[in-house]
């Protein structure tokens, strides 16, 4: 491939809130940015803890900015989430979901039944991600569910995401009172946790050594790839700043403005 110090590179792994775009307003030019990708002679992967649409919601966010990818080169927390309940709970099981629209059509679509009454249709597992109209009654069926056997996962530990305004409460911030309120820690899909990323190199068919991730948070993005072995690089248009990189133990392999200027410096 082309003379770049972290070759021989194969893959590049993209975040999508904070390096793309904060909820629906871009922060650099998409199309732009996969056509650098292609002149680095990589697949891109869009890798996103976001579990509120679906893979064929991203396809058509991205195309409507000339972007052309396969749905196997989109890995939302929803998806691996459904993967992993393929591993762990019986076809055709219930599941109570705290979420959006989204995630809960990504389960359904694996073959799984959502169920919206947990206390009369005891789900195998319970799931909880970002859910724009949480109430009291979410948290108690989900935490009584658990407490009487249903596997606990969270789509992903972000206690917050960017937002073109600011920064808002994330999934972490939900599944938290689920977990005190059952007692029980769930298991959580998203990074830094290994399971989104196993689903990304599987799919990309590479090792580690060979693939760049690109995100802009330390404590998921980074961290999750340092823990694998697989390349890391941080932007500056999330939640990260450069104050706390100063912190930050083993360093990112390379930093940039945005996603652009880091990739010019491959």
């Amino acid at each position: 491939m082309s003379n770049n110090k972290f070759s021989p590179l194969k893959t590049i792994l993209l975040d999508m809130d904070g390096v793309i775009w904060r909820s629906y307003e871009p922060v650099i030019d998409i199309n732009a940015l996969f056509s650098q990708i292609q002149e680095l002679e990589c697949q891109a992967f869009c890798v996103t803890n976001n579990s509120t649409s679906t893979v064929d919601g991203y396809l058509e966010r991205l195309n409507n900015y000339g972007v052309e990818l396969s749905p196997e080169q989109i890995i939302t927390s929803g998806e691996a989430t459904a993967s992993y309940l393929e591993d762990c709970v019986s076809e055709g099981s219930s599941i109570y979901v705290i979420g959006e629209d989204g995630l809960k059509d990504t389960i359904t679509r694996h073959g799984f039944c959502i169920t919206d009454d947990p206390e009369m249709d005891l789900p195998g597992a319970v799931v909880v991600g970002l859910d724009f109209n949480l109430t009291y009654k979410k948290i108690y069926l989900a935490a009584n569910a658990i407490r009487n056997g249903a596997l606990f996962i969270g789509t992903n530990p972000d206690k917050t995401f960017p937002m073109p305004d600011g920064i808002a409460p994330g999934a972490g911030s939900i599944i938290s009172p689920v977990e005190s309120a059952s007692g029980t820690p769930p298991v959580i899909i998203g990074k830094p946790e290994k399971y989104l990323y196993q689903l990304a190199l599987s799919r990309a068919g590479c090792l580690p050594e060979e693939t760049l991730m690109v995100g802009d948070r330390l404590d998921t993005d980074i961290l999750g790839a340092q823990r694998l072995g697989i390349r890391t690089g941080l932007v500056l248009t999330g939640i990260s700043s450069l104050g706390e990189v100063e912190n930050w133990q083993p360093k990112p392999d390379i930093i940039g403005e945005t996603v652009h200027d880091l990739l010019e410096k491959l």
